[in-house]
């Protein structure tokens, strides 16, 4: 949705900011930052919190109870402050645009590599120099197996998809064949 994400903007680059100044003490802030969005995107969790009988200092208390971790100060105040603003629903979008300023800054971008078989390290490895040449960035891979792909790999850095996957080859000659 376009809306949350252009709420998320000015939170993730104050925090992104506040990060880039307390530079090695902020590494825990992206864990952090990434473990309440998974709560707040949870279904169960999300109803929960939408009670309007809950006070702020409740809905805070609930979330960071259930992040399981203590949270570093600024990401605590980020959540104060969103859910004084009643911006709940943005913070799964404060997270990823966080990350995504953050690898920017650093020259790094996230890889989804999905396959229908497992990787094992050295497919991997020369997986990633393969993708080294299409990307200028550095790569931090996140390789999940997906069965439906019968065969070959999916991979999304970004907004681009390379689909090498016998799905997709099938799903084309289908869409060929029905034209």
């Amino acid at each position: 949705m376009a809306e949350l994400s252009t709420i998320a903007r000015p939170y993730a680059e104050a925090l992104f900011e506040a990060a880039r100044e307390a530079a090695p003490a902020a590494a825990q802030w992206e864990p952090a930052l990434d473990a309440i969005a998974a709560m707040v995107a949870q279904p169960q969790v999300a109803a929960a919190l939408s009670n309007p009988r809950l006070s702020e200092a409740r809905r805070f208390e609930l979330i960071s109870g259930l992040c399981g971790q203590a949270l570093p100060a600024p990401v605590a105040e980020l959540l104060k402050l969103i859910i004084e603003n009643g911006r709940l629903a943005a913070l799964p979008d404060v997270a990823a645009q966080f990350r995504k300023l953050k690898n920017a800054s650093e020259g790094v971008a996230d890889c989804l590599i999905e396959s229908a078989f497992a990787l094992g390290a050295e497919d991997l490895a020369s997986l990633l120099a393969a993708l080294s040449k299409t990307f200028p960035v550095r790569l931090k891979p996140d390789v999940r197996v997906n069965p439906q792909l019968i065969g070959g790999v999916r991979v999304t850095v970004g907004d681009r998809v390379l689909d090498n996957s016998v799905r997709a080859r099938l799903d084309a000659m289908q869409a060929q064949l029905t034209a």
